[in-house]
């Protein structure tokens, strides 16, 4: 998944009847959008700061706007299909070791 944020999301059906997640930056060109290509049962929330999709995916599931079986679907297949696939990127430090106590004298090397 990419790091892009988006402003606006939620949900619509396509006219084949796919119900998907969707997201953008600008609500009224995505509303045009979807409209001009027929999509029905359109749900969009302005979102108040940026988000990843992840995030989005999170703050959806608990919207009251997106309770609904279809929403609850959608939203789920969407993360199971994408946000599962993020890799883990981490950076490790080697620790440094410091021995502050003695050592005893039966361990102690001859």
């Amino acid at each position: 998944m990419d790091s892009r944020t988006f402003k606006v999301a939620g949900i619509s059906t396509s006219p084949s009847g796919l119900t998907k997640v969707r997201f953008a930056n600008d609500y009224v060109g995505r509303i045009k959008t979807l409209n001009m290509r027929r999509h029905t049962e359109v749900k969009l929330v302005e979102l108040e700061k940026p988000m990843s999709k992840a995030d989005i995916c999170s703050f959806l599931m608990k919207h009251s706007d997106f309770q609904s079986e279809i929403s609850q679907t959608a939203i789920t297949q969407y993360v199971k299909r994408n946000v599962g696939k993020v890799k883990l990127e981490v950076d490790i430090e080697p620790a440094t070791v410091s021995a502050s106590a003695p050592i005893p004298s039966e361990v102690k090397a001859d």
